[in-house]
């Protein structure tokens, strides 16, 4: 169900280059969060370094909703860029794994292409 690679680039050229690709692809990157600064600002040492990317595509997630409604739990689509043990990583849930919970076969191609997009997003962000 996770989708996971290694970078050896920084945070900062991993998020540009995420957003780059996002933007090629005719994603948007809706919000970033940056759970360092947002967990000092709730007063939280928190020494790890982890940013959230809600990526879509809304003319894909217009399809989805409107098959399901109940789908809206899982989007926008994440991508998590951490930490760990030295080296940055870059993971997602598969889109394909997660529609698979909603028992809305018609969806697969929908999710099938949304996921082949992340998955290039996230290769060319590593």
């Amino acid at each position: 169900m996770l989708f996971e690679l290694k970078s050896n680039k920084s945070l900062a050229e991993i998020g540009k280059a995420l957003e780059e690709s996002a933007a090629r692809h005719q994603f948007g990157v809706v919000a970033v969060h940056d759970l360092k600064a947002t967990m000092a600002k709730k007063g939280v040492d928190y020494d790890g370094d982890c940013v959230i990317y809600e990526v879509c595509n809304p003319h894909q997630a217009k399809k989805v909703l409107e098959a399901n409604g109940a789908i809206s739990v899982a989007l926008p689509c994440r991508i998590s860029v951490y930490r760990s043990g030295g080296e940055f990583r870059i993971a997602t849930l598969l889109p394909t794994e997660l529609l698979g919970l909603f028992r809305s076969p018609e969806l697969d191609p929908v999710a099938k292409e949304v996921e082949q997009v992340m998955v290039a997003m996230m290769r060319d962000a590593a």
